[in-house]
């Protein structure tokens, strides 16, 4: 490491990055970077550098903004954001209030967002502990750099649409990316040309990346906005609204919309179900459920707030027991994305054809 003394007397060390997280992959950054080791306030989506004093058992990869996932080993340099997560099934943590050199920071998901890890899921080994080695800065020392910088802007009026099919779920791993994707195949096989997004959750590409490879022609999702995640937002309307307009860009036929993490939860997803204009603009909306109070819950959830679920989905229908039950006893449609994604695209496109 090399350090460089300016004007303002604001030292900055040069740093050689063995791996960058995928959060920070709007910025383009070099492997080669400037850091200020001074204590300094802690902002949501600062771009950290941190060596790996850990690995992981179980959580031990980073995706790199390619998307490729490369192995963490103890003492690399690391590139992440300081960010937040609420996950029910993986790591809770937040961002401290200060930051400098030599603080203690953890891991929270393979994007690369790194805070103080405050717990996680019975089943996750510890989150890998990282060591600050400086907030990462502009040539004058003076600004720290954000990936908020490379930001779309909000948008508080959607405007027209194409058509959307909103994909929520009761939790984390109940089958919605399963689901947004196998939309996206049957859709494209269709002949339509469609866009598909993520709104909500904590920042990666995999997801994104899995509808582009199933055909999506333009993806998007809250990292595009500047955000690492979407915890502790008091609303994630414009933020949708930006996604939304972002895809329709592409001029597509249809897009589908991804809301990662449950309806309930800290992702400040119920929000969104909450703003008129997204109601308005919602043409289908696929419920991802685990088990039989799961489904329930949510139909009776959303029923409350005047919205109708087009067709249950997920984990819970992975069996035709399942499917057969919700049906039955709930009196709404239901579909499976592993087993017959054909249907559960006819169920969907009756909603696109009214």
């Amino acid at each position: 490491m090399q350090t460089i003394e300016r004007a303002n007397e604001t030292s900055i060390i040069v740093v050689e990055a063995d791996k960058t997280g995928s959060v920070t992959c709007h910025l383009n950054l070099p492997r080669t970077l400037g850091v200020v080791r001074e204590r300094r306030r802690a902002h949501t989506g600062d771009v950290i550098v941190a060596r790996a004093l850990t690995t992981s058992a179980t959580y031990n990869n980073l995706e790199l903004p390619t998307g490729r996932l490369a192995m963490i080993n103890v003492g690399d340099m690391l590139v992440g954001v300081l960010g937040r997560r609420r996950a029910l099934k993986g790591f809770v943590g937040d961002v401290p209030e200060e930051i400098a050199s030599g603080d203690e920071l953890h891991l929270l998901n393979m994007g690369g967002v790194m805070g103080r890890c405050t717990g996680h899921h019975s089943s996750l080994s510890d989150a890998i502990r990282l060591e600050v080695v400086g907030s990462v800065c502009d040539e004058t020392g003076e600004r720290v750099l954000n990936i908020a910088d490379a930001a779309l802007p909000v948008v508080h009026e959607l405007g027209v649409s194409a058509p959307v099919v909103m994909i929520a779920g009761a939790c984390m791993n109940s089958g919605k990316t399963v689901a947004a994707t196998e939309l996206v195949r049957q859709a494209t096989r269709q002949g339509l040309r469609v866009a598909a997004g993520k709104l909500s959750g904590v920042a990666c590409l995999r997801d994104t990346l899995h509808m582009a490879d199933h055909g999506a022609v333009a993806t998007a999702s809250f990292l595009d906005c500047g955000l690492p995640s979407t915890v502790g937002l008091d609303t994630l309307a414009p933020v949708a609204k930006a996604i939304i307009k972002k895809l329709n860009e592409s001029q597509p036929d249809l897009i589908i919309i991804e809301c990662g993490d449950g309806i309930l939860g800290g992702y400040s997803v119920d929000s969104v179900f909450e703003d008129a204009e997204l109601r308005d603009a919602m043409t289908a909306l696929v419920y991802c459920a685990g088990d039989y109070v799961g489904a329930w819950g949510g139909i009776e959830l959303l029923r409350r707030r005047g919205i109708e679920i087009t067709v249950v989905a997920g984990s819970v229908t992975d069996s035709q027991m399942g499917e057969d039950y919700i049906t039955r006893e709930f009196g709404v449609p239901a579909g499976n994305a592993r087993r017959d994604g054909g249907r559960l695209f006819e169920i969907v496109s009756r909603k696109l054809n009214h």
